[in-house]
């Protein structure tokens, strides 16, 4: 995602309902991509044709509203640091995706305020909130549970654990490290580029590391099977609907960039991947995820 966080207000019911539509098109959006995943496509073919999809419909939604583009040399200068960090975000996020079940790949990626503060810090030398100190350790604790680290629920052991989702954990925080980045960048480097066109640019940019990816695995790789095709065309379609949605009804609904609501986005992907994949994780893990989503909800709402 590459719209910056909005501080939290009062919205309407419509706004609340179309922010949880979103949600549930982006946790809808992963489940489809594992579909694709295991009929064949790989992660860096999944996110140049989602990648290049959505550029195209947010490049025809601008010309449509003759929105002009000016850049600084500032923007110049940040906006393809900040796609290529948002493509390797896209490309671990999905890695993640196609190893673990689906939750909990989107919950380890939620630990991104987490990384959003530490970047903050490490780059521009502002502490954290309080907020997100005492926020800081319930994450954890919840993303302890949900992932079972010590392998109680799944009774494999720690170790047994570790080298089933140990990847996978690995690619989704990367995925949050990286993002968490990008929105630091963001905010202090292009937060004044319109959203629209800085959706654009980095969607473009993200969607060309992935095809550089793509070129050193030998081509792309298409599915194998309809299964995979219906997979990678849903996930294309929720994707670039969802982002649809934010830049054309969210702002005449009068909410701006993201909102704390769209976070319930693992608990969908939990009800969704039980439904369509059959991926069921034991009551310990479903209250950890809801702890993470909770906490980070709690951030996101927080009045500033």
């Amino acid at each position: 995602m590459a719209a910056v966080p909005a501080p939290a207000r009062a919205i309407s019911g419509a706004a609340f309902a179309t922010l949880l539509l979103i949600a549930l098109m982006m946790g809808a959006n992963h489940v489809a991509a594992r579909i694709a995943f295991n009929n064949g496509v790989d992660v860096a073919t999944a996110v140049v044709i989602r990648s290049t999809v959505t550029a195209l419909v947010i490049v025809a939604i601008l010309a449509s509203q003759g929105v002009r583009v000016r850049f600084t040399r500032r923007h110049k200068q940040m906006l393809p640091v900040i796609g290529l960090l948002i493509g390797v975000q896209s490309l671990c996020l999905y890695s993640s995706v196609a190893r673990l079940p689906v939750a909990l790949a989107l919950l380890a990626f939620n630990t991104y305020p987490l990384w959003t503060a530490l970047w903050s810090f490490v780059v521009y030398r502002k502490r954290p909130e309080k907020a997100m100190v005492v926020a800081m350790p319930v994450i954890l604790v919840g993303l302890a549970m949900a992932l079972d680290v010590f392998g109680a629920a799944s009774g494999l052991g720690a170790s047994g654990q570790w080298a089933r989702i140990g990847a996978g954990v690995a690619f989704a925080l990367a995925a949050a490290g990286t993002f968490g980045l990008a929105l630091v960048l963001t905010q202090h480097e292009t937060g004044d580029v319109d959203g629209r066109v800085r959706t654009a640019t980095t969607m473009t940019l993200a969607g060309v590391v992935a095809l550089a990816m793509v070129t050193t695995q030998g081509g792309f790789h298409l599915p194998t099977a309809p299964a995979g095709w219906a997979g990678l065309a849903t996930l294309t379609f929720l994707y670039g609907t969802a982002f649809t949605i934010m830049f054309t009804v969210l702002p005449r609904l009068g909410v701006v960039g993201n909102s704390a609501i769209m976070n319930v986005e693992p608990v969908f992907a939990l009800v969704l991947a039980w439904m369509i994949l059959g991926q069921a994780i034991a009551p310990v893990q479903v209250a950890g995820a809801l702890l993470v989503v909770g906490a980070v909800m709690a951030l996101g709402l927080r009045k500033r």
